[in-house]
């Protein structure tokens, strides 16, 4: 089924150009702030955190090379996915006609998750880092509620449009 779906190549558009700078730079400017501050850090800091936002574990600063490192992964592995849009999971019979519309669509909420994992792991590592310099660490309960929240908002938002889309390919 997925071999027959057209294989097009989906232009960006000036959103995806603006959120696909935005996640470069975040993870640009998470790179860089753990290479300035990396020398001054404790050789202990807090890498676990409980449903509170306090430190519930710690571990040697050499972990926080962790998230940057993972970021990155994420970033070019969904960018290299963003690529090959025919391989997407669709919930609608992809056509000539509807293609353009739906991989544009498909490719734009991977962009933007793409975006969301590593502001999140930048935001972290942030945290992490301002936290053991001022040995006040501490991510907060509004953490864990903003990401559980867009966590639960997102998918909805995808199924509404989603939906959206399918009726405007039906018509």
């Amino acid at each position: 089924m997925k071999s027959d779906r057209p294989k097009i190549q989906v232009p960006f558009q000036t959103v995806d150009v603006v959120i696909e700078l935005a996640s470069i730079a975040v993870l640009l400017l998470m790179w860089i702030h753990l290479l300035m501050e990396y020398s001054g850090l404790p050789e202990s800091i807090a890498v676990h955190f409980n449903a509170a936002g306090q430190p519930d574990n710690y571990s040697k600063k050499s972990f926080l090379w962790f998230l940057p490192i993972l970021a990155t992964v994420i970033y070019v592995g969904l960018f290299i996915l963003n690529r090959f849009p025919h391989i997407h999971n669709y919930m609608v019979n992809i056509t000539e006609e509807n293609a353009l519309r739906q991989y544009r669509f498909s490719t734009r909420i991977l962009r933007i998750i793409n975006f969301l994992c590593v502001l999140l792991l930048a935001y972290i590592n942030y945290k992490i880092i301002i936290g053991a310099q001022t040995n006040t660490t501490e991510l907060g309960t509004g953490f864990l509620i903003t990401v559980i929240g867009g966590s639960l908002l997102l998918p909805i938002f995808i199924l509404v449009y989603q939906q959206k889309l399918k009726k405007q390919d039906n018509v």
